[in-house]
């Protein structure tokens, strides 16, 4: 009789990346992972590629989830949207001028699957769904090392103060200044979670100044 293998989920194996504290941001060190990722640009609420994006990301992401529990008995569960966000000015965020935004948004995957493995996941998803963004999507893995971090609950649009607090207070205090993007882990799904009640791991790479 065969046994059902058991579910992991990234968000309790992983639990310095899925996780901050509320009130003050800490600073944690993060190691290399693996993520598919797709590029666009403009406002998320409003342009159309952000939603042909993350549909494109999700319909991958399950496809390799169902091959990885098929083919090597190894079943997850797929881990929470993540964005990685820049802008030619900073002040962009803290303002809010989300028309100047540029963002990669991605979802991690395990350990176990590999380039090939994601490949014929990507490959398999477009032999169902005729999504032009899935020939966007990339393989990669992100090492962002130190990072500040903390979890923000609310709306996404009053992030603002608490980047402020980042960027001006904290970074200064502590003697850091920038070493990569923006990076947000949305915990919470914005079709089914109230605004107020949203939860996001709001991270900044950083290195001495």
């Amino acid at each position: 009789m065969s046994s059902t293998p058991a579910k992991i989920d990234l968000k309790k194996e992983l639990k310095r990346y899925f996780s901050a504290p509320a009130k003050d941001f800490e600073l944690v060190e993060l190691g290399p992972v693996a993520y598919l990722m797709i590029d666009g640009e403009g406002n998320p609420n409003t342009a159309p590629a952000y939603i042909s994006a993350v549909e494109a990301l999700y319909a991958a992401s399950f496809t390799i989830k169902f091959a990885s529990k098929k083919l090597l008995g190894r079943d997850y569960v797929v881990a929470p949207l993540e964005g990685l966000w820049t802008a030619d000015d900073p002040a962009s965020f803290t303002k809010g001028a989300k028309d100047d935004w540029r963002w990669t948004m991605m979802i991690m995957q395990p350990d176990w699957i590999t380039a090939d493995l994601a490949a014929e996941g990507i490959a398999a998803a477009k032999a169902k769904k005729k999504l032009d963004a899935l020939d966007q999507l990339r393989f990669e893995t992100l090492t962002e090392g130190l990072c500040a971090q903390i979890l923000h609950t609310g709306s996404y649009d009053d992030e603002a103060p608490t980047l402020d607090r980042l960027h001006n207070e904290f970074m200064p205090a502590n003697g850091l200044t920038f070493n990569g993007l923006h990076h947000e882990v949305y915990l919470g799904d914005p079709r089914k979670v109230a605004p107020e009640k949203l939860k996001t791991v709001l991270r900044q790479p950083v290195r001495p100044s």
